[in-house]
């Protein structure tokens, strides 16, 4: 028997002020678009907002549906339509910001597994990582470089390929 560790690295921030102003600016429009989600069922809000290599940016909310497995994250979203406007322009940037009806969420959110793996895509498709902000009402933000460090087992396509 091996017995493997993993380990992940986060950069936690105690504000946006520690990080440039692009940075700042993005997850501005990340919270500006949470509050254009539909979220009537969860009242729970979710913005992204995606920074593209060619300075475009591009945001997203959540969507949800009576019919559950019909919404879509703001994560999806927003990198979904961030490659149907722009194929081929890489993604430097995903930011995320939640808030709640009523509740106060003060930990930065993370992306849910599904959005873990269309970043983990993209990521292998255009051969580079991703930087992902993620802040919440109030605390911190929440940084990383590349989305092995929120999927550590990434399943990839490679395994799809057949001979």
């Amino acid at each position: 028997m091996n017995t493997k560790e993993i380990k992940i690295k986060i950069t936690e921030f105690s504000g946006t002020s520690e990080l440039p102003e692009e940075e700042q600016d993005l997850l501005q429009q990340a919270a500006k678009s949470a509050s254009n989600s539909y979220a009537p069922y969860s009242e729970f809000h979710v913005g992204a907002a995606v920074l593209l290599e060619n300075g475009e940016i591009i945001c997203g909310s959540n969507q949800e549906n009576a019919a559950y497995p019909s919404g879509l994250c703001a994560e999806r979203v927003a990198m979904f339509y961030a490659n149907s406007r722009y194929p081929g322009a890489k993604v430097k940037t995903l930011a995320i910001f939640a808030h709640a009806d009523h509740f106060l969420i003060d930990k930065p959110i993370s992306p849910c597994g599904t959005c873990r793996q269309v970043i983990a895509e993209t990521e292998n498709r255009q051969k580079s990582k991703i930087r992902i902000l993620m802040q919440s009402e109030t605390g911190p933000v929440n940084m990383t470089e590349g989305i092995e460090n929120l999927l550590p087992l990434t399943f990839y396509e490679e395994k799809l390929k057949k001979k």
